[in-house]
């Protein structure tokens, strides 16, 4: 016996009703898909502490996604320059950079003198002290910075912060990079190797201690720590606000039980005003109030200490979402 015909006034009530049930049931997961946020944080190369520091970041933000939304990942990348300039394209939410990179892009000098000050440039904190750090090979036989005219050195990649920091050093020495006999761009994750492999005699590298990086040339090969000091590095610490003396202790690396005086910078986690301020609230709060683990995340944080961290390095004005972390912490008024 056939089924009964349910005539096409019969077929468009059912097709309807089908739709209403999928609708009804998109309509309950839309308000959890709405909230679901994913956000990346610019780092530099995956040996560096920057990687380190983008992961720890998002290692607690992503614990607690299920009550935020916010879903966290870190993209390598070519440091500094890079990061802003890709905050400041809409590309990244949030990155990494030197506090000297970080005060340039604010006020619109060095390499970012073309594109102007970049008005919506936010700091959210700092993170650990960076000394440059110049690594020798052993068979080159170099004492102080002055004995690599000549040789061939690795002043690092287009687009990052060490190298913006080796050309204002050069420049107060009055140096250029034809003084050495070859100026090599390598990135930091290649730097190392070619040092032990015999291509390069040095590199210079701006980066919080310990560091694999230099680790692996001073066990490899014996690589030896050189440290920057005189007249070009002394004026340098005076006249720039984002510069400070720092120390390398002896015994941090293998054949290095030397003491190394050197200069360096700060590490900055910076945004943009365009991301919305309770996405940055929500990183500033995983970090803080998880603020013990994150220090044990790497041997660089354990120095860390919020009141410092809120102001020291910070040239671009604070991401209201910050803002509003730390007011609530009775830490800024």
């Amino acid at each position: 016996m056939d089924k009964p015909s349910l005539g096409k006034c019969g077929i468009a009530v059912s097709i309807l009703l089908a739709a209403g049930v999928t609708f009804a049931a998109l309509g309950a997961l839309a308000p959890a898909e709405a909230q679901q946020r994913f956000v990346t944080i610019g780092t530099g190369g995956v040996t560096g502490v920057y990687y380190a520091a983008g992961g720890a970041i998002c290692r607690l933000v992503n614990k607690d996604r299920a009550k935020h939304g916010i879903r966290c990942s870190v993209e390598s990348t070519g440091g500094s320059v890079f990061n802003i300039n890709t905050i400041r394209a809409g590309e990244l939410d949030m990155g990494v950079a030197q506090s000297d990179v970080h005060y340039n892009a604010a006020k619109g000098l060095a390499q970012f003198k073309d594109a102007g000050g970049y008005g919506d440039l936010r700091s959210v904190f700092s993170i650990h002290p960076e000394p440059f750090t110049v690594v020798a090979r052993k068979e080159a036989n170099i004492r102080a910075f002055e004995d690599f005219k000549g040789k061939r050195f690795n002043v690092g990649n287009p687009g990052s912060g060490t190298r913006a920091s080796m050309e204002e050093m050069l420049a107060a020495m009055g140096w250029k990079l034809s003084d050495f006999s070859l100026a090599s761009e390598l990135k930091a994750d290649e730097h190392g190797a070619a040092l032990c492999d015999g291509k390069i005699d040095g590199f210079f590298y701006g980066v919080g201690h310990p560091s694999a990086n230099i680790q692996d040339p001073t066990t490899t090969c014996g690589a030896k720590l050189v440290s920057l000091t005189g007249p070009a590095v002394d004026t340098l610490v005076k006249s720039r606000p984002y510069y400070a003396s720092a120390v390398i202790p002896g015994g941090m690396y293998p054949n290095n039980p030397q003491e190394t005086q050197t200069f360096g910078v700060l590490a900055t986690f910076v945004s943009s005003a365009s991301v919305p301020a309770n996405v940055i609230y929500q990183v500033v709060k995983a970090v803080f109030d998880n603020f013990d683990d994150f220090k044990k995340l790497h041997p660089a944080f354990a120095v860390l200490k919020p009141e410092k961290m809120i102001k020291d390095g910070l040239a671009a004005p604070l991401h209201e979402g910050a803002l509003r972390y730390y007011r609530e912490k009775g830490w800024v008024k």
